[in-house]
């Protein structure tokens, strides 16, 4: 037991935990936490945003790619509800951060005297999108409630958690214990489902596999390829799944061969994906296939297709689980690889047709090392490369998911740079996307965080304006943008600006830009782009109406 005010009993849970990274913005009602931070800096590195959105998706950015629970810390009010968008995003793809809020002294929540930064019931707001939500009203709850906050966020699926301090118990001392974290046990796996889904697998003529981020949260990538290359059944993936199985190898599937490859399919095994697909026509319900599904969330069993075998428990024990039994049931099948290349080659071939967005990301992936992390965004770049660019590692490839926020990558991709200090990130952008965090330009600078940040410069949210001319008889409104010269931006704050006006020259910007592995900035003037959603019919996300860059 320790003498300690609150924000020192809170940074000293987060020691405890072995957090070594925060990104936060410091506020009034934070001070006794920055101070307390401000005492661990030799073991907390403070990025300190210039928005508190940046700090939720850096945050994001940091978890997704390295595996380790990203945390942010922001003041109430409006600073929880900037960094909303960032949960938000982290919410929707699983990932496991943990912010950190203040509040009103506690004698006043719920008083509604409009005091600073005040709203009402803003744990409830922070329900919206976290798993778990707390708050401390002593010192001495403190680090139970981190601990239970990062029990939480490592048991079952992972996605953000809230805990809520007020700045008088920040302040205040008092004799605090603190606890070692919790050790995760997973969940017992159903023996028999796991006998049931084996021998369907093992018997099935054409068994298919679809897996999301929760086999990448996992671990469980060496599981699914053995499992996969035992079966000779293809490979799908959510968005937030790939990587889960490299795209070299000829079991892994491009979305855009789904139609044919569920067509064909007797048995098919999801594991750790919301499977939404299974909402299109493509996946019918009936006795002529039998569906398997993995999740550790059972509440996603059954949510959008009703399976044969439902499995509750962690992709990796449960492939593992699948890869002892399956060989008793398993029958002989002749290797797919033929056919399989041949389809892949098809599916490719089509998806080359969209142009320039198919040579752009080309030219990226090609000077992009095989562990470079690549961030997508809300532009036509990005959704091509959805679909297409290839991924060959885990942990590589990041989308928004299903909550498509614009603006998220460029913050996103500091956060994943921050955890891989190693390894190159390549950000691609709208220039409508960009504009939401341009400022984070200064963060890039003031941390020294050696993002290559592209940016397609179209002048305006693109998708937006080609369906209004098209759908409306060519009236666009509240689609045209003003832009900075952007080359001319990154130098203002000291960082490379590059322009780069086509494939070739893209390319090589990429390549001077990542052996000069500093911060740098590439503008791609660009013209209105095909729209590429007729070929993208394989892929189930955002519909052309919904997204805007």
């Amino acid at each position: 037991m320790a003498n300690l005010t609150g924000g020192q009993a809170l940074v000293k849970s987060l020691e405890r935990e072995r957090v070594n990274t925060v990104f936060g913005l410091p506020g009034v009602q934070l001070d006794w936490a920055f101070d307390a931070l401000y005492e661990a800096r030799d073991s907390i590195h403070v990025i300190h945003t210039r928005h508190e959105q940046a700090t939720a998706y850096m945050a994001d950015g940091y978890a997704r790619t390295t595996g380790r629970i990203g945390i942010c810390l922001v003041v109430p009010g409006p600073g929880l509800l900037n960094a909303a968008a960032g949960l938000a995003t982290a919410y929707a793809c699983s990932s496991p951060v943990l912010c950190l809020t203040g509040q009103i002294n506690s004698d006043l929540i719920g008083v509604g005297r409009g005091v600073l930064h005040e709203i009402p019931e803003q744990l409830r707001l922070a329900g919206s999108f976290s798993k778990w939500a707390a708050r401390a009203t002593r010192p001495a709850e403190i680090p139970g409630l981190v601990r239970e906050a990062f029990r939480q966020l490592r048991s079952g699926r992972p996605r953000p958690v809230t805990l809520e301090i007020p700045p008088d118990v920040l302040q205040a001392t008092a004799d605090v214990t603190l606890f070692d974290p919790v050790d995760h046990t997973p969940p017992e796996i159903d023996h028999e489902a796991l006998e049931r889904a084996a021998k369907a697998l093992g018997q099935a003529t054409h068994p298919l596999i679809f897996v999301g981020g929760g086999v990448i949260a996992s671990n469980a990538g060496e599981e699914l390829r053995r499992l996969a290359e035992m079966l000779e059944a293809p490979v799908l993936a959510s968005n937030n799944g790939r990587g889960a199985l490299s795209d070299r190898h000829y079991l892994a599937q491009c979305s855009v061969a789904m139609p044919d490859l569920v067509a064909d399919s007797d048995v098919v095994l999801a594991v750790g994906t919301r499977f939404v697909q299974a909402t299109s026509p493509l996946w019918p319900a009936g006795q002529d296939r039998t569906y398997v599904q993995i999740d550790v969330d059972p509440s996603e069993i059954g949510r959008n297709l009703r399976p044969n075998v439902r499995i509750v428990g962690d992709a990796k024990a449960a492939l593992a689980g699948l890869l002892d039994r399956v060989p008793r049931h398993n029958q002989t099948r002749p290797s797919r690889r033929d056919e399989l290349v041949a389809l892949k080659r098809k599916s490719l071939a089509d998806l080359e047709s969209i142009q320039p967005q198919a040579s752009l990301a080309h030219a990226i992936r090609e000077e992009l090392p095989d562990d470079g992390i690549f961030v997508s965004e809300s532009t036509q770049v990005g959704y091509w490369s959805h679909v297409a660019f290839p991924v060959y590692q885990p942990r590589t490839f990041l989308t928004s998911g299903y909550q498509g926020t614009l603006g998220y990558g460029f913050a996103t991709a500091l956060g994943a740079q921050v955890g891989n200090p190693d390894k190159p990130v390549v950000s691609i952008n709208g220039d409508g996307g960009f504009m939401y965090n341009v400022q984070e330009l200064s963060t890039m600078v003031r941390h020294r965080i050696k993002v290559v940040a592209i940016v397609f410069d179209d002048g305006a949210y693109g998708n937006v304006r080609r369906i209004q001319r098209q759908q409306f008889a060519g009236r666009t409104i509240a689609s045209d943008l003003v832009n900075p010269d952007f080359p001319k931006l990154a130098d203002s704050f000291g960082i490379r600006g590059i322009r780069a006006e086509g494939p070739d020259q893209l390319r090589l910007a990429v390549r001077e830009a990542l052996r000069a592995n500093e911060p740098a900035l590439i503008a791609v003037p660009v013209g209105e782009m095909p729209s590429p959603w007729s070929q993208l019919r394989g892929r189930q996300a955002a519909t052309p109406s919904t997204v805007r860059a």
